[in-house]
């Protein structure tokens, strides 16, 4: 490879000439032309699967991946040309202290690009805004049109309305109670707004940036920013005294960023990082913050030590063989006057732009996306935490640019003079591709021509916006994208507006009462028009003339004035009271003790009020896996060295295999913790006695195995005493951990990676006597029993997920060479030395295979010693790859493969990820319930099903089918998904889809789907789909494996639109946001990896767990509650409306009112409406204990059972039938003949006639609703009692006042006689009879699930849940692991990280049929053969000497499986492992692996 293809020369082969790295000469002023354009160059990508590619940080990652970008094309390609592109989209070109050229601006030298400003507005309104926008929301609800349009029909007199005031108020109350509502949710959505754009940041002033034009500023925005000043200032005056809102919990809930955990504790810590101020930096006096250091040099300053130097493990100098000085050239030109003015001067963030310099210090959070100029570290490191943007609080690794390095100050940025050829906006977050142009000055040889360079930019070179700095002092950027250009931005997207299932279909019954509403309109039309055509009947003896003139017209006008009378039929209160209803649901929810994690003081917090009734209704769930179903909590649990099994442990998984087996699994778990609690006792005694370690903390020992101390301490001889020292050895230098230390007395050592398993391995090593206690100037140094040592790190081959292994190559003290290799046991047997380590290596596979049955993570730690000039020559050829421009990741990673051969094996290493608390008795909860769960996660396979056996979504009676097409092409996967509906007898027909939509059963346990991200691309293909979605409903569980986010949305919509089912993701992370967006209900877990996926879902809870409670008890008592509420509110409604109706036969449809109009008005706003809400607010059928010890309850909501058209048109039926009772019995009394009362008044006049009916009405309505109410205590029963009474108290108050007009006296004319109360009870028991001979048969002969239930809680069945201290009903019988015994260790919380970013790879063995030899089925451990090395002896005692409980416990549990796990190719079992040929021990490179 030459750097410089235009080289004719030999020499070009020299490391100096080669080793330029970044940096390119073009010859000639024409060199320029010979580059393609940067969205030519971007298509230029190599094969490398780019869409996920994270750099781990490593010393190579300063470098940069272009993705084979071709820097300097052939002499015969035409030269491309940018198109010129005005606006903000397509690549960008930013320029530094460069005049812009003449196609970038326009004639008065302004820059034709205008670029989105860094000012964010989330926010729907501006007080400008607010008003005209809000009402435009407002009425797009049809029902607001509606109403609006009958208020507007009552201001005409013709129709007959006596009040339009009063008509209009329950509208303007509506809309006014909506507004006020959506005000305060945008008011505290623009306060936080303000927060982040008024953020500050240290921006460079009094320069020129050639790339914006400051004075563009738009009217309509001077506009708008005067009136939000205005209406600002004059409300802070109004609230001078008063704190803002969302400064409590329980309003901002997650919405203002938290500090991670490492940000969060005391005491600030010290840490080789921490002290990283470089000498230059420190003579020229750069302005910190006002924070201090976290340990300030107390001597002022000087040059620093070797173990001050602010090394890292990602950066080492001084190694054997390093290669000459390369040139990388300077931004800066020297020769550049300045005027000396600039300065670093405090602003906001909303005044950041495109092309700005930015200084940011340690703990601030970036404003913009930033390319890193140089930072205070030499080495140009930096670190940052990229919580709030991918949920990961681990910390990354960033570089500067080799030649922006020598800018530091105000003045260097003056003069610097370069461009950046950027690549548009887009969302990848690991991706990023750009060059910094520059003319080079040669200030030796003033006559030679400057030179043009070039220097790639990746995304290890930019800050994004949003991430924080951390451990690190300072550093100095340019900005290259703001606002909504930034990545965190272009990824947010907008979240959907979501609408319950309910809501939807809630239209359609509206729009029945439309039509039923417009045939009683029409009706009462044409008949009034037909009497007035007639004449000589009693409408033309009581009317004075005709309003209309024409019999047509009357008709006509009797239209709109009928829909103004019988408005009711569609109430405006509907849609208010469901607002409350739903509003005091998720009350409820925010409420409940038993949602709330104390751990980060946080409770179940609904982010969408308007959709709990779907939690009622959820089928399938489908769920991330790392950081939702797992903790995230990596904890080293067992080891096998050298062929000896170490650590006690017991775990989830092997739980859940004894239970499977029928074993006490309560009581297993107490012996269990009794032993390990005993063996944690042995061991910190038998550490302290070995050497009382300073940095152990006994809480946060995990490796318990006091025989690893005893053997380390050398009682089973030397030979085993070396292996365990050597392996420790490793797991202390293999890494690229970060070590910190707490000042305190002991100290704290504690531990920052890039992945939570390396951090459990240093700290494993730390507990055991061998503490990384920092970088040294070329190495690491650590504390081995009390014993300071340095070792030299040469090199670090970084993980990643093709190489599955990293490496560390080091000079011990004895000048020896040694390469440290772990990874993947199937990657480190391919490279183990050929014929050598038999019986070890077949040992170690069979330990390895029983930690993977555990659930444990497990890898293979070896080595390999280097001679002096083997490891120069490679070392030569590595710095070549890695100054390589072109593929060089492709050509480091061959190069690392050409070293990492001929090992020597250590062993291996077991690692619990361990489960939330709970999760598996809740999935086993709702699979009880119906609800099917799918994962969908980014892990690798095995670590999936791992989790799947652990979590108790696979067990070993189910049918594995794994997907994995080779050959990518879809008809493969046609045939293949052919294949598997034929053991179902399908064929994927649109037939047995209709049958699939229809069936809510669960299916059968006796088959499970894995299948990995490439092989799901192509069944989501629209030819197959269907054909994969029928499988899928076949199967118990389905795991998803490396799915991109993409994926998982897709997923989600396949299965919610194909089948028509409800649907519910739940995850923890950024790369969860499109399925939990997708879903019908989106969930976020709310733990301490970030609030991205949180602010996206609809829900957010602290723990799995929760889930069961969220949807088995509250969502099914909102859907069963909302379903009852709505169908009583459409009978009530045609109760009382029909009844008016009715009169309307004896009044030829002209629209006479039946009631005095303030009992039309109080209908819907006090005499039934309280019943109704407190039914949909407090009803409830069963307790929560009883609904969680019944899932089964849930099916009905599956079913969707609560709120059907039938169970619509049925309560229509039955209010229709009541109002007839209700207006036909006073008709009748009256049919015969008039009453008087005792003046000798008539009592047929029609508002007293309407007081033998309303009140009737009333209680009918009232009672019925009672009926429907399964919880009848006292406060249910008093509001009913209530509302009947105040029927009576109303109109007698009402009534006694001659402001009634007609009605005055009314009340106590008509209550005063017999003939009203024999009439109304008459009314009511008719009227209800009905009802209540219905449900008795019902209850009795046709009982639900529910009715059986309540009668066994009415029986006493479920006293003993009472007894119950309100924890969760799963948790009873859930098993106690190891965990339980140990804290977890706090270093070791992790985020959720993809498997392609971890340098620990995941569990690779699966459960296998054929993996026991004959040793393992007598009872032995299967080690006491010791002929593994054919040089050595065996050990001093066999390893049956002493008792291993945890190994002997896996070993007995292990049962038989199906083969289909061993027929996979994607597990290696112990068989396998051992018949693994070393594939890469020797010869050359064949291919990569």
């Amino acid at each position: 490879m030459a750097v410089q293809p235009d080289a004719k020369d030999d020499s070009a082969a020299t490391p100096t000439k080669r080793l330029r790295w970044a940096t390119q000469r073009v010859k000639g002023k024409g060199g320029i032309k010979k580059r393609m354009s940067i969205m030519d160059r971007l298509h230029h990508r190599g094969s490398q699967n780019s869409e996920k590619k994270r750099d781990s940080g490593g010393g190579e990652s300063m470098g940069t991946d272009l993705g084979g970008i071709q820097e300097e094309p052939n002499e015969d390609q035409p030269p491309a040309t940018e198109e010129e592109d005005k606006d903000d989209e397509g690549p960008r070109q930013v320029y530094f202290n460069i005049p812009l050229p003449a196609k970038a601006a326009d004639e008065h030298g302004n820059p034709l690009k205008h670029y989105k400003r860094n000012k964010i507005r989330t926010a729907k309104y501006t007080p400008l805004s607010f008003i005209p926008k809000n009402l435009w929301f407002q009425f797009h609800n049809i029902a607001n049109v509606y109403f609006l349009f009958l208020i507007i029909l009552t201001v005409f007199p013709i129709f007959g309305s006596s009040n339009p005031g009063l008509n209009a108020v329950p509208l303007i109350v509506i809309v006014v109670i909506t507004g006020i509502k959506d005000a305060i949710e945008d008011y505290r959505r623009t306060i936080l707004d303000n927060e982040l754009n008024n953020s500050p940041v240290h921006r460079l002033v009094d320069w020129n940036n050639v790339n914006v034009n400051a004075d563009d500023v738009s009217l309509w925005r001077r506009i708008k920013k005067a009136t939000t000043r205005g209406i600002l200032s004059i409300f802070k005056k109004m609230r001078k005294n008063k704190d803002l809102p969302g400064k409590t919990f329980a309003e901002n809930a997650m919405d203002e960023p938290r500090q991670s955990y490492q940000s969060n504790r005391a005491p600030k810590r010290g840490s080789a990082l921490t002290n990283r101020t470089s000498f230059a930096s420190a003579q020229e006096e750069i302005q910190m913050t006002p924070v201090p250091s976290p340990l300030p040099r107390e001597n002022g300053l000087e040059v620093p030590v070797s173990y001050d130097r602010p090394g890292t493990a990602f950066s080492f100098e001084g190694g054997h063989g390093s290669p000459a000085q390369k040139k990388h050239g300077d931004l800066i030109n020297h020769d550049l006057p300045v005027s000396g003015k600039a300065r670093f001067h405090q602003d906001y963030w909303k005044n950041v732009q495109v092309g700005d310099f930015v200084r940011i210090y340690n703990d601030d959070q970036i404003p913009a996306d930033v390319v890193i100029l140089s930072t205070s570290d030499p080495d140009g490191a930096c670190y940052v935490e990229t919580k709030n943007l991918d949920g990961e609080t681990n910390l990354k690794v960033r570089h500067a640019l080799r030649s922006g390095r020598k800018i530091k100050h105000a003045r260097d940025c003056e003069r610097t003079q370069f461009t950046i050829d950027s690549e548009a906006p887009q969302a990848n977050l690991y991706q990023y591709s750009a060059v910094a142009r520059w003319n080079q000055k040669n200030h030796k040889d003033m006559d030679e021509s400057d030179e043009e360079m070039a220097e790639p930019i990746s995304i290890n070179n930019l800050l994004l916006r949003g991430c924080n700095l951390r451990n690190t002092d300072w550093v100095l950027g340019v900005v290259i994208f703001t606002g909504f250009d930034t990545k965190i931005m272009v990824n947010a997207g907008i979240t959907p507006s979501k609408r319950s299932r309910i809501a939807r279909e809630l239209n359609w019954n509206v729009v029945y009462n439309f039509m039923i509403l417009f045939v009683m309109c029409f009706v009462s039309g044409v008949i009034e028009g037909i009497i007035w055509s007639q004449g000589d009947n009693t409408i033309a003896f009581f009317e004075f003339g005709s309003i209309g003139g024409t019999p047509a017209l009357d008709g006509f006008i009797t239209f709109w004035a009928a829909l103004i009378l019988f408005q009711n039929l569609v109430p405006i209160s509907l849609y208010i009271s469901l607002e409350i209803i739903k509003t005091c649901q998720a009350f409820f929810i925010y409420s409940d003790s038993e949602m709330y994690y104390e751990k980060i003081d946080y409770p179940c917090t609904p982010k969408s009020w308007n959709i709990s009734d779907d939690l009622g209704q959820i089928e399938y769930i489908f769920s991330d896996k790392t950081g939702t179903l797992t903790q995230n909590v990596m904890e080293f649990k067992k080891a096998t060295i050298n062929g000896i099994p170490y650590g006690e442990a017991y775990t989830e998984a092997q739980a859940g295999m004894q239970k499977r087996q029928g074993i006490d699994v309560e009581k297993e778990s107490a012996r269990a913790r009794e032993e390990i609690a005993a063996a944690r006792v042995k061991m910190l005694a038998d550490i302290r006695r070995l050497h009382d370690n300073p940095y152990l903390h006994d809480d946060e020992l995990t490796f318990v195995a006091p025989d690893f101390i005893n053997d380390l301490a050398g009682e089973s001889g030397r030979e085993q005493q070396e292996a365990n020292e050597q392996f420790m050895l490793a797991l202390a230098l293999c890494h690229t951990v970060i070590s910190e230390t707490v000042p305190g007395d002991p100290p704290r050592i504690e531990f920052k990676a890039q992945s939570p398993d390396e951090a459990a391995l240093v700290a494993t090593a730390r507990d055991v006597g061998y503490t990384v206690l920092g970088n040294s100037v070329d190495g690491i140094r650590l504390n081995i029993q009390g014993e300071d040592r340095s070792y030299k790190v040469l090199n670090t081959l970084e993980f990643n997920s093709t190489r599955k292994r990293m490496s560390a190559i080091i000079r011990m003290p004895n000048n020896q060479i040694i390469l440290f290799c772990k990874g993947a046991d199937s990657i480190i047997y391919s490279r183990l030395k050929k014929g050598e380590q038999s019986e070890l290596r077949r040992s170690t596979a069979e330990h390895l295979e029983l930690f993977a049955r555990e659930g444990l993570r497990t890898l293979c730690i070896a080595q390999r010693e280097l001679k002096e000039e083997e490891y120069r020559a490679w070392n030569k050829q590595h710095e070549l790859a890695s100054a390589a421009i072109q593929n060089r990741e492709d050509k480091l990673e061959e190069v690392s493969d050409m070293i990492e051969r001929d090992l020597t094996l250590l062993g291996g290493t077991a690692i619990e990820d361990r489960l939330q608390e709970g999760v598996p008795d809740t999935i086993a909860l709702l699979a009880e319930a119906g609800i099917k769960l799918w994962v969908l996660t980014g892990d690798k396979v095995e670590t999936a099903i791992n989790i799947g056996f652990s979590c108790n979504l696979l067990n070993n009676d189910m049918e594995l089918i794994i997907f994995k097409i080779e050959d990518d092409q879809v008809s493969t996967a046609e045939a293949e998904l052919d294949k598997h509906l034929a053991t179902f007898r399908m064929t994927g027909s649109d037939l047995e889809l209709k049958a699939a939509k229809k069936s809510h059963e669960a299916p059968a346990p006796t088959h499970a789907i894995v299948i990995d991200g490439d092989s799901l691309k192509l069944v989501l293909h629209d030819s197959v789909r269907q054909k994969f979605l029928l499988l899928c409903k076949q199967c118990k569980s389905v795991l998803c494996c490396r799915v991109s986010p993409a994926q998982k949305a897709a997923v989600v919509a396949m299965v919610k639109s194909g089948l028509d089912v409800m649907t519910l993701s739940i995850g923890d992370g950024a790369n969860d946001v499109a399925m939990i967006q997708e879903a019908d209900v989106g969930v976020g877990i709310a733990g301490e990896e970030g609030r991205q996926a949180v602010m996206s879902s609809d829900y957010a809870i602290g723990q799995f767990r929760f889930l069961q409670r969220l949807v088995l008890v509250h969502g099914r008592w909102s859907y069963r509650r909302l379903g009852e509420t709505i169908a009583n509110f459409f009978y009530k409604n045609i109760v009382w409306t029909f009844t008016i109706f009715w009169f309307q036969i004896s009044t030829n449809f002209d629209m006479t009112y039946l009631y005095d109009y303030t009992l039309i008005l109080l209908f819907n706003l006090a005499f039934t409406s309280l019943p109704v809400i407190f039914m949909g607010v407090l009803d409830q059928d069963v307790s929560d204990k009883v609904s969680l010890a019944v899932p089964q309850l849930y099916r009905r909501g599956i079913e969707r059972k609560e709120w059907t058209q039938p169970k619509f048109w049925l309560y229509m039926l039955d209010g229709l039938y009541q109002s007839v009772i209700c207006y036909f019995m006073p008709w009748l009394l009256f049919r015969i003949g008039g009453f008087v009362t005792k003046n000798g008044l008539n009592m047929d006049e029609r508002e007293r006639f309407g007081l033998y009916v309303g009140p009737a009405a009333v209680v009918c309505i009232n009672v019925y609703i009672l009926l429907n109410t399964y919880r009848w205590d006292w406060l249910m029963v008093l509001i009913v009692t209530i509302s009947i009474l105040l029927v009576w108290f109303w109109t007698g108050i009402y009534t006694s006042f001659t402001s009634a007009d007609f009605f005055y006296k009314s009340a106590s004319e008509v209550f005063g006689q017999a003939t009203f109360w024999a009439v109304t009870f008459l009314s009511i028991i008719v009227s209800l009879l009905p009802r209540f001979a219905i449900k008795t048969v019902q209850k009795v002969y046709f009982p639900y699930d529910i009715d059986i239930i309540r009668e066994q809680v009415r029986q006493g069945k479920f006293a003993h849940l009472k007894v119950n201290d309100g924890s969760d009903f799963s948790s009873k019988g859930s098993s106690t692991t190891s965990s339980d015994i140990a804290k977890p260790s706090k270093h070791t919380h992790y985020p959720s990280l993809d498997e392609d970013e971890r340098p620990i790879y995941p569990p690779s063995v699966a459960p296998t049929a054929t993996t026991h030899n004959n040793r393992s089925q007598n009872g032995s451990d299967g080690t006491e053969f010791t002929q593994y090395r054919s040089s050595l002896d065996p050990p001093n005692r066999p390893s049956m000497d002493r008792a291993r409980p945890s190994f002997d416990r896996i070993r007995a549990s292990c049962d038989r499986i199906r083969p289909s796990f061993e027929a996979s190719n994607d597990f290696t079992s112990a068989a396998m492992l051992t018949r693994l040929e070393s594939s890469h021990a020797f010869g050359p490179v064949q291919s990569r692996t």
